[in-house]
């Protein structure tokens, strides 16, 4: 069986190209990762379904290590508590699920971000409307639709696709590529403390 691919490849691709037509807004959202960290914050990141598990995915690289060598840097998924997301989804409402953790962990130091390839999942508005009301630095990945995070967030990665597969794997890689740039500023400190 010969299947097609070109469509879902140049998706992909302009996807990529918006991406790489971001990448000053990359550097600028780095830069307050790294104000953050050393102002004793952390990463907080959501989403749902296949945001969920990049959420995690990218909890995982920053605690443990991308490419280099490095010291942990906080980050949690707020993805990954089953005890909590099927509570709070029972006892209140699912639209709360994000928020209701923000209230309890976020401080003012710290950075949050939202995946959602629509802009307008209500529990990740709610979130980021949480983390705002503390003080938190808010960044929002999404698809090319306008929806409240676009306007909400204090940076919006708005990627030129309305496929959410599309979406999805552009937010991955500007992930990777804060990860990356994170490995670079903390791999060499570490190379830095093992000269002295």
């Amino acid at each position: 069986m010969k299947i097609n691919f070109s469509h879902a490849l140049a998706e992909h691709q302009r996807a990529i190209d918006s991406v790489m037509a971001q990448a000053d807004k990359i550097e600028r959202v780095l830069a307050r990762i790294v104000q953050a960290i050393e102002n004793g914050g952390k990463v907080i990141w959501l989403g749902n379904g296949g945001s969920a598990a990049d959420a995690q995915h990218m909890a995982a690289e920053l605690m443990v290590r991308y490419v280099k060598n490095r010291r942990p840097i906080a980050s949690l998924a707020l993805t990954t508590d089953t005890s909590i997301l099927t509570a709070h989804s029972n006892d209140y409402t699912f639209d709360t699920v994000f928020s209701r953790q923000v209230e309890g962990l976020a401080k003012p130091e710290d950075v949050l971000i939202a995946l959602s390839t629509s802009g307008k999942s209500a529990n990740v508005v709610k979130a980021v409307e949480a983390a705002k009301a503390i003080g938190c630095y808010c960044v929002a990945m999404t698809g090319a639709a306008a929806g409240p995070l676009t306007e909400l967030a204090d940076a919006c990665f708005q990627v030129d696709t309305l496929e959410t597969a599309r979406a999805q794997e552009a937010h991955s890689v500007i992930s990777h590529l804060l990860c990356e740039g994170l490995d670079s500023v903390y791999a060499a400190e570490s190379d830095d403390s093992t000269k002295s």
